[in-house]
């Protein structure tokens, strides 16, 4: 059965898919080196894609653009060549939002038709549609010919006087011409005139935008005035909201299932709440995704009407550097953590028209050497994950197209074809490549196919295997079946033993056990002994990985098992831990009794103490000190059970609830600190993690003082 949660997309830069034509002359242009076509996704194409396990796929660059091809012929605005990069055209200089770019028809005339076509075909396969919405920025040339007859054009009634009015569409330089710092024009006869000049795409609001600047673009005015230090002016509802509103309720009324939204983060989240709630009232199941590439700003957005969010700074970062050897896997964990509260927001990916190939020389030099990445990035979380096209071939992305340099990228620029893409339809790929598709194929069945990826919960294994720094290891458990996933980072073969901690039986309910395992990568079986804080030995090939497949046992109380005292918390062991260490550095700090209050929770927690006197910043800047210093020490975790009678003289009874067991179990930290507790804790302090004071406030009237940290 399929998880009913999981999204994987197939993000597929359109004209460059079918295009077969092998010419490749740099900065050619569409006679000599050829387009691909929406007729190229034929049945087969699709159901190939979808046979991979994907559940979307992103037609990239389906909206008109600015180009150099001249289609005048068919009434459409011929672009100015200065202000177009590339022959072909970025396809996020938008000239038409109600409009199929004509590149991509096989006649020009019926590309809408074409497009409503590829539709059809595609949920055929059983795939959902993903287009791009560019809602910053359009063409400096931009004008509709294929709007509804109702629909006020982009730009028409502004008042081109005002640098901003809240109800303009763009932003204006009064009494300037557009003057570029940089010869945009390199000898053709007829400069671009543009008067007033218009605001940048990429907030540059003078004339004369530089060539690193989005100069082919103008930016939309969504009510917020730039000049006056961003002030928003949101009543009445901006013009742009209206028009920018009524396209995404265009292209959703056509049947796309999922927007796209370049930028998102430029826009502001205002404009987000009254579209996304105004396209949902008709279309309840539309999906939208945000490039949100700032992680301050990441609740904001979802909580205007984002589904899914890119985790671009986060975990793509976090991967790159690991697959690089310029980071340690441990940052994977530092990586989640950070974004736990909205996890199933996050979008992970590897590779995007944005970012460089993994094969290529400036990413990994080979695609085999991302797999490790894959099989975690795909499988350790519920949220979606996003491929790009030729991605699964080990694409390179070394070719110098015309105005996309030899950068590691495939060109979204010039008209070209895609060397692997054209060798998969023709059955020429390298062996190594065939190789590489079906581990891709595998690992992303894996995900649609097995519950425990699709809605199963997670549990990161490092913090209790802090010695592996190019190996990562997780579970995941639905029910009865659960995946032990490790994979490895290294250039060679290593032997791991993975420990996987008592927590883990207890938050994921397993019970100690000797399974029948089955690597779902390999086929390979074996048993499998499940305890408790003991290791799992494997051997992992070379940049390879272990998807080991078990059906596991619930635990159940043994007549034996020693239960002290009911529990009505099911605590975070390091952060458990570190409450521990914590009471006692206040202890010696300040000769204070242990907290009289304490909540602790995985994403962050907080302590009270009465104390005598407000600490001071130095003292609250040595309790974080202290605390690290003694997590450093790595001190062992030792459990005793005692009898009442027998308890160390400075332990209170009165520290005890009343309820308490005659026996009492007690935790040792080393010789830092001794204390009753039912809870669980690691193993040594040095599992712990990092210790971060999130803060303190002080109760002069109850001579309180709270401390509130997180464990990383």
């Amino acid at each position: 059965m399929e998880s009913k949660s999981k999204i994987l997309i197939y993000q597929v830069f359109t004209r460059l898919f079918g295009n077969h034509n092998s010419s490749r002359v740099e900065n050619g242009g569409i006679a000599e080196n050829g387009c691909g076509k929406m007729n190229d996704f034929d049945d087969k194409a699709l159901k190939r894609i979808a046979d991979m396990g994907f559940s979307h796929i992103w037609y990239t660059g389906i909206i008109r653009h600015a180009t150099q091809t001249d289609y005048s012929q068919y009434g459409i605005p011929v672009n100015h060549p200065a202000i177009v990069k590339g022959k072909a055209g970025s396809p996020y200089a938008i000239t038409d939002y109600y409009d199929v770019d004509p590149d991509l028809a096989v006649s020009v005339p019926d590309r809408m038709s074409e497009f409503e076509e590829l539709l059809s075909r595609s949920h055929k396969a059983c795939l959902k549609v993903v287009i791009d919405f560019v809602p910053n920025h359009v063409a400096r040339q931009y004008h509709s010919i294929c709007k509804p007859a109702e629909v006020k054009d982009l730009g028409d009634g502004d008042n081109t006087e005002k640098g901003f009015d809240p109800q303009n569409n763009f932003y204006y330089c009064p009494g300037q011409r557009f003057i570029p710092y940089f010869d945009l024009y390199h000898g053709l006869r007829d400069p671009y005139w543009e008067e007033p000049a218009k605001a940048t795409g990429n907030d540059h609001f003078d004339n004369a935008p530089g060539m690193n600047d989005w100069y082919e673009t103008v930016k939309l005015n969504y009510g917020v005035d730039y000049f006056a230090g961003r002030v928003g002016h949101f009543t009445p509802v901006p013009n742009t909201w209206l028009k920018m509103t009524d396209i995404l309720l265009f292209w959703a009324s056509k049947g796309v299932d999922a927007f796209r939204c370049d930028m998102a983060e430029m826009v502001p989240v205002e404009f987000w709440y009254y579209a996304t709630m105004k396209v949902r009232s008709l279309y309840p199941d539309i999906i939208f995704i945000g490039e949100v590439y700032n992680p301050a700003e990441y609740h904001n957005y979802i909580r205007s009407g984002f589904d899914y969010l890119y985790d671009k700074v986060g975990m793509y970062d976090t991967m790159r550097g690991v697959v690089r050897h310029e980071r340690s896997t441990q940052d994977i964990t530092r990586a989640w953590q950070e974004s736990d509260d909205i996890k199933d927001h996050m979008l992970y990916f590897l590779e995007n028209h944005d970012e460089q190939r993994i094969a290529s020389d400036f990413f990994a030099g080979n695609g085999r050497n991302g797999i490790p990445a894959l099989v975690a990035s795909v499988l350790m979380m519920r949220n979606p994950f996003m491929l790009y096209f030729a991605e699964e071939y080990g694409e390179r992305g070394m070719d110098k197209e015309g105005f996309s340099g030899i950068d590691g990228r495939t060109t979204i620029f010039d008209y070209w074809n895609v060397d692997t893409v054209c060798r998969a339809a023709w059955n020429a790929l390298t062996a190594d490549e065939e190789r590489l598709m079906a581990v891709h194929q595998r690992v992303l069945n894996i995900a649609r196919k097995h519950r425990a990826v699709g809605e199963g919960e997670f549990f990161d294994l490092m913090y209790v295997n802090q010695q592996y720094h190019r190996q990562y290891m997780f579970l995941r458990k639905f029910k009865d079946e659960m995946l032990f996933i490790a994979v490895n980072f290294e250039d060679v073969p290593v032997s791991v033993a993975v420990t996987i901690p008592e927590h883990a039986f207890n938050f994921l309910d397993f019970a100690d056990q000797t399974v029948d395992a089955t690597d779902l990568m390999r086929g390979e079986r074996m048993p499998m002994a499940l305890m408790a804080d003991a290791a799992v030995p494997m051997t992992i090939e070379a940049r390879g990985a272990r998807v080991w497949q078990m059906k596991v046992k619930k635990r159940n109380m043994k007549k034996n098992d020693v239960i002290l005292n009911a529990h009505n918390k099911e605590e975070y062991p390091p952060a458990h831990t570190a409450e521990h260490l914590l009471n006692q550095v206040m202890k010696r700090l300040f000769g204070c009794d242990r907290s009289y209050n304490a909540h602790i929770e995985r994403k962050k927690s907080k302590m009270s103490f009465h104390l005598e006197r407000k600490p001071t910043r130095q003292e609250e800047k040595e309790i974080e000190r202290m605390m690290r210093e003694a997590i450093d020490a790595d001190y062992p975790v030792i459990f005793e059970y005692v009898s009442r009678d027998n308890l160390p003289e400075d332990i209170s009874l009165d520290r005890l609830p009343q309820d308490a067991s005659d026996t009492i179990k007690l935790v040792r930290i080393g010789d830092f600190d001794v204390c009753p507790c039912i809870g669980r804790h690691v193993r040594s302090t040095s599992q712990i993690g990092r210790f971060e004071m999130l803060g303190t406030n002080w109760d002069e009237i109850e001579h309180s003082f709270r401390v509130r940290f997180k464990i990383v």
